[in-house]
């Protein structure tokens, strides 16, 4: 399960220009590059403020506020990638970061 790799669609505004994607070699990875996404727009928005903290639902609001993300993570027994739906990448995010809390 660690080296699934994953490729995470999204789409920023009611644009569709706006529509791109992420890909990393496993689901933990995805999860990483959503935080720091997250993360890079906090600093965008509060460029004054050296050290930005945030909880999850602050994350959950961002990944809600896009007009659409989803997700595809690929499956070695069917070798075909499934799909996954934005409440989906909520729940894997946030035991991510539990994990990652619980290593510190």
């Amino acid at each position: 399960m660690a080296n699934r790799h994953t490729i995470i669609l999204m789409q920023t505004s009611q644009n569709r220009s706006t529509r791109t994607f992420m890909d990393y070699e496993s689901i933990s990875q995805a999860m990483d590059g959503i935080c720091a996404l997250y993360e890079r727009k906090l600093k965008e928005l509060n460029p004054a403020i050296r050290e930005i903290t945030y909880d999850i639902s602050d994350l959950y609001n961002f990944i809600d506020g896009l007009a659409d993300m989803s997700s595809l993570v690929y499956d070695h027994s069917i070798q075909a990638y499934l799909p996954y739906d934005r409440q989906w990448i909520k729940q894997k995010t946030l035991q991510h970061l539990k994990k990652l809390a619980s290593q510190r």
